[in-house]
């Protein structure tokens, strides 16, 4: 991928002059944990990029706790969009994440079929460490596949790729030839390119995510390292895949898009250990906004 606009049919966005891109951002909005909206929202706004939230779950707190409320806002979504028609709304991206039902899939078919020419970012947000999320279903995720194909830009997890192409979760320890097994099925299936993110091998000081474009060498896949910290957190994977969404409109290339989000989730994991409750709260972003800001340098 050595230019954002050479890789893919639908091409990516390349920043010229003053235009500010519009991206649709379809992901659940979390009142307490910061992940889905609540990170996408101001990580792409800092890139310069006019953000039109697509909620699709509203949740009084992220999955982790013993106790939320979750209200599925499908029944709303397509006069939603049936009013965004009506006003003339453009867009150039579709970046979709947490899905609250399978019919929520057509939802995002929908806006393809609407804006045929925005870039299409799937974060396929279903599970991890080889579980599912309580509040997915073998039909959701049945589904999800379906946005697999004609995904210019998909980033599951090792959990998530499984669930997608059926191949057996293997846990984090896996070789090269695995993850290349992984990407080859999902750019069968349809994606144009893949990054599998947050790679651990036992007994490494690194996590690994790996990159591979369907139109150069076959698909091979290439990694980028950072470094791996001793503790985990909610909502990294949102916001790994909103910043190399971010680094993508800036005109990054695929590899510098995954070095730079990755980069950048270390940096806010560490500012994260610093503050009250962190293993609760979720990964505290807003001090690295500005690094997003840099992009546009």
């Amino acid at each position: 991928m050595s230019t954002p606009s050479s890789t893919t049919s639908t091409a990516l966005y390349e920043r010229t002059g003053a235009y500010i891109p519009r991206v649709a951002a379809v992901h659940d909005m979390c009142g307490y944990g910061k992940c889905s909206l609540g990170v996408a929202i101001p990580v792409l706004s800092a890139a310069g990029i006019d953000v039109c939230p697509v909620p699709t779950a509203l949740f009084s707190a992220h999955t982790k706790f013993p106790l939320f409320y979750m209200h599925d806002t499908t029944d709303i979504l397509q006069d939603y969009l049936d009013a965004w028609q009506h006003i003339g709304v453009e867009l150039d991206g579709v970046y979709s994440g947490f899905l609250g039902s399978a019919e929520q899939v057509h939802v995002i078919q929908r806006l393809y079929y609407d804006y045929p020419d925005a870039l299409r970012i799937v974060d396929p947000v279903m599970g991890d460490a080889g579980e599912m999320y309580p509040t997915y279903t073998k039909e959701l995720c049945d589904a999800m596949a379906d946005l697999v194909n004609g995904a210019d830009i998909l980033t599951p997890n090792l959990t998530e790729a499984s669930l997608l192409t059926g191949i057996p979760y293997r846990g984090q320890d896996v070789d090269h030839a695995f993850i290349q097994r992984n990407v080859d099925a999902l750019l069968e299936m349809g994606a144009k390119t893949v990054v599998i993110k947050g790679v651990v091998h036992e007994g490494e000081s690194v996590i690994r995510n790996y990159f591979a474009d369907a139109s150069i060498d076959d698909g091979a896949i290439q990694e980028v390292e950072s470094e791996l910290l001793p503790y985990m957190l909610h909502g990294t994977g949102d916001l790994f895949a909103s910043a190399l969404t971010a680094a993508v409109y800036a005109g990054r290339t695929l590899r510098e898009a995954v070095e730079f989000a990755g980069s950048l989730v270390c940096d806010a994991m560490r500012i994260t250990r610093e503050q009250p409750d962190f293993e609760e709260r979720g990964v505290s972003f807003e001090p690295t906004l500005g690094q997003v800001a840099g992009l546009l340098a």
